[in-house]
């Protein structure tokens, strides 16, 4: 069973987090090194000694603290700020003070902008902003007197933490709104699937109600008027405008997802989409004395999947033809197998359509064309185009690659 914490989300500022860990560990050992190398120097080495005793046992102990935003909570970075400040005061006890004068560095030396940098990944620029604050005053306050080196050194720690923490703030903004565009997009998609089948099933029915029930009168003429305002309906609900999604939106596109991978992985275990099906079997049924259909004589391999979708388009092409030319219209169906794609043509001998007509239907909640159409042949990759001249008939040709999309852009990013 696919499980709703299978939709991964990623997360931009896990690399962040990677690299404070190594900087943690780098830095930790640089000041253990560079004491070994000045020991003689210093006063009191046992204090220098015990002090990183305790900054190598709490930086390798507390990794998992910073490996997510999660672990790093509020009294781990109290904790750890506390012995960055701890250290930099105790400089003054273990260090000679004429070196410390000329500018030599503290005991956590550059670890000290670890424990800074996790404030900003953490909390963004205005923890930042109160940690280099905090490591400032205490430095001007062990250094005694305000050195240059001392405050250039304090300056570039506030500059650079909180430009950091503003790109974390940043960063999860983009990705939050990225998070939304995704589940819009898959509360879309489900919506345009949702209106084709209607499309295909419910209007019609409704719209063949309605024309039966005038015709025959009476009581029936009742039920085709009923009929033909539940269309109305129908149709205005379908074609409604994209709303702000609200949480139950939401939850519906994730749910959507979460079918989609359902839905995959069983037709993939039952072995559903194991092989190509010849799309001239899908297409036979619609050839009848006013349908012709022409076709190579070799079979027509297509995924099931989009070969499916390209008949359900030729079907509503059709359906097209008799609702607005008449069920006496004759058609033609044409199917081109190409080296790289599959393309077929469906051409009536009505009228034609006046210009400007296609994009009133759509307004009108008529989305034969735009959702049973080219919506089905715009998620497969493909294109429907529409040629129509009045008085001379239309002809809508529709092209499906042979390659899917996905792996299209599979084969891209190899």
């Amino acid at each position: 069973m696919v499980k709703r914490e299978r939709v991964m989300r990623m997360s931009v500022e896990q690399p962040l987090w990677r690299a404070l860990a190594g900087y943690r560990v780098l830095t930790m050992l640089y000041a253990v090194g560079f004491f070994a190398t000045a020991y003689d120097g210093f006063v009191r080495p046992w204090v220098a000694v015990a002090y990183y005793a305790v900054l190598f046992v709490w930086t390798l102990a507390t990794l998992p603290k910073v490996a997510n935003a999660a672990s790093c909570t509020k009294p781990f970075l109290a904790a750890d700020l506390t012995i960055a400040l701890t250290g930099i005061l105790l400089t003054s006890v273990a260090d000679a003070h004429e070196r410390i004068q000329s500018g030599g560095p503290t005991l956590p030396s550059i670890w000290t902008a670890g424990s800074v940098l996790a404030f900003a990944i953490k909390g963004g620029w205005r923890w930042a902003a109160f940690a280099s604050s905090a490591v400032a005053v205490v430095n001007l306050v062990q250094r005694g007197t305000p050195a240059r080196d001392t405050v250039h050194n304090v300056i570039l720690v506030w500059v650079a933490s909180i430009a950091i923490g503003y790109v974390v703030e940043v960063a999860r903004a983009s990705e939050r709104t990225l998070a939304r565009a995704l589940e819009i997009e898959a509360a879309t998609r489900e919506r345009e699937r949702l209106a084709r089948d209607i499309h295909d099933s419910v209007l019609q029915v409704l719209a063949m109600v309605q024309r039966r029930g005038a015709v025959i009168g009476g009581e029936a003429a009742e039920l085709g008027r009923l009929a033909g305002e539940q269309e109305v309906a129908l149709r205005t609900l379908v074609s409604g405008g994209l709303v702000p999604v609200s949480r139950v939106s939401e939850d519906a596109a994730q749910g959507a997802l979460v079918r989609a991978v359902e839905e995959a992985e069983e037709e993939e275990r039952t072995g559903a989409v194991a092989g190509p099906v010849d799309l001239r079997a899908l297409l036979a049924p619609y050839a009848s004395a006013r349908v012709n259909l022409a076709e190579p004589g070799a079979p027509v391999l297509l995924p099931r999947p989009a070969a499916k979708e390209l008949a359900a388009a030729v079907g509503a092409a059709l359906d097209n033809v008799r609702e607005h030319v008449g069920e006496d219209a004759r058609a033609w169906i044409l199917v081109e197998d190409e080296p790289d794609a599959v393309i077929v043509s469906v051409r009536d001998d009505g009228p034609g359509i006046a210009e400007g007509r296609l994009a009133q239907a759509e307004g009108e909640g008529r989305l034969g064309v735009a959702l049973s159409i080219r919506g089905r042949l715009r998620d497969l990759g493909g294109s429907a185009e529409l040629i129509s001249t009045p008085g001379q008939g239309t002809e809508v040709e529709l092209t499906v690659p042979k390659v899917s999309r996905e792996k299209a852009d599979k084969a891209d990013r190899r």
